[in-house]
């Protein structure tokens, strides 16, 4: 899961020279204390390599345990799914950390991928979860839809987006893209037939996840025109995404647009922007980590999340210029 709440700017902070507020070295140390109080070996290695120089191989070997013989990830390696089994979104999680450190030729991408296309759908993608999550503890968002398995957005769009930037070849995609492409074109009539019967947070996650895709599919003024669209049908509606004042159920704005260069940055005007780094400054926790704003089902999953946001927040702060880093060897 992902943020859904609206930050309320407050507190000092560090500033620029050209008055932007920003996480000072200091904080940085905060929230790298608080990931080694609370966070895996995993996330003690992906803070270590995007913020202290640390070794992309050392991340991977991390990442490797969680991958199960079938070429798909468990083991709670997204923490509101407590199983062994392989899970679609666990695979989702899996790779976005795989592209965090610039690992796509490693033998775990091929093995996954073997996985994704032995539980492909008829309609090319893959569900977000299968009928097996029931076996094991899990959050209640992690619950099966009745009926047949069908594809979702949610995590083909976002795992077909991963494997374009990094120009992967392999039969599954040329299916999952196909399947991208009509489920993201088909949202507007999707959200207007089901008005108030699909949950808006689902519709969200489910842009966020088509997002990654638009980035980096290879028809980029159909990717473009398509981008456009989306932020029309989701700002124009409202109750999707907390762009100025939001409530409870919506997706913050940073979580959609964690980087600059997110087709959805055209959304949203600089202000916006400027005024949700500023509260996500504001909002590190005293013991340097943040929080999430979804409901913790569970202790375990509520503590191994926290390190988990600390780690992509610091990320977000980082790609917009809002963090500042220790010098290599520091």
């Amino acid at each position: 899961m992902g943020g859904v709440r609206f930050l309320q700017a407050r507190g000092e902070g560090g500033r620029h020279a050209g008055g932007m507020r920003h996480l000072d070295l200091s904080a940085l140390e905060a929230a790298e204390r608080f990931v080694w109080l609370s966070g895996r070996v995993l996330e003690r290695l992906r803070f270590a390599h995007l913020f202290r120089h640390g070794d992309a191989a050392r991340v991977l070997s991390a990442l490797r345990p969680y991958q199960n013989p079938d070429g798909g990830f468990g083991e709670a390696i997204e923490p509101d799914f407590r199983g062994p089994v392989s899970q679609p979104l666990s695979v989702d999680f899996a790779l976005h950390i795989v592209d965090e450190v610039g690992g796509f030729e490693d033998p775990m991408v091929g093995a996954a991928l073997g996985y994704l296309a032995s539980i492909t759908c008829e309609d090319g993608g893959v569900p977000n979860v299968l009928p097996d999550v029931p076996r094991y503890p899990h959050a209640f968002w992690w619950a099966p839809a009745p009926g047949p398995l069908v594809g979702s957005l949610l995590p083909t769009a976002s795992i077909a987006g991963l494997l374009h930037k990094h120009r992967v070849a392999h039969p599954w995609l040329e299916r999952a893209t196909s399947f991208c492409w009509e489920a993201i074109e088909g949202l507007p009539a999707r959200v207007a037939v089901a008005e108030g019967r699909i949950p808006r947070l689902q519709i969200a996650y489910e842009t966020r996840a088509a997002l990654v895709f638009l980035e980096h599919a290879p028809e980029r003024a159909r990717a473009a025109q398509t981008a456009r669209a989306l932020g029309e049908l989701l700002l124009g509606r409202g109750g999707f995404i907390a762009a100025g004042e939001g409530t409870a159920g919506e997706m913050s704005l940073l979580d959609v647009v964690s980087r600059p260069g997110s087709p959805a940055r055209a959304w949203f005007s600089d202000a916006q922007v400027e005024q949700h780094l500023d509260a996500l400054l504001a909002e590190q926790g005293k013991e340097g980590g943040w929080s999430v704003s979804w409901p913790a089902w569970t202790a375990a999953a509520g503590l191994e999340w926290m390190p988990i946001q600390t780690v992509e927040r610091l990320k977000t702060l980082k790609a917009y210029g809002r963090l500042t880093l220790p010098a290599a060897g520091g």
